[in-house]
């Protein structure tokens, strides 16, 4: 099980994520800010479980992100 956790209010709409994990991200036409897919809301970090399958791609975009925004925890 993997958990990708996002802080959105902080994004600056760079598009790493989704170049690099494009099955879990999309950027917003509405915002210009990415979109984590399938993410709840809690107090402002968007948060989804994924499957093992999505770590790589996701600790990519995670290490990529230059706002540092987006953290990738295996459990």
């Amino acid at each position: 099980m993997v958990i990708i956790i996002h802080q959105r209010d902080k994004c600056i709409g760079c598009n790493y994520c989704v170049e690099l994990a494009p099955e879990r991200w999309r950027m917003s036409k509405k915002d210009g800010k990415s979109v984590l897919l399938g993410g709840v809301n809690k107090k402002g970090f968007w948060n989804v479980k994924v499957n093992e399958d999505e770590l790589n791609s996701n600790k990519r975009a995670a290490d990529a992100c230059p706002v540092n925004i987006i953290q990738v925890r295996e459990h």
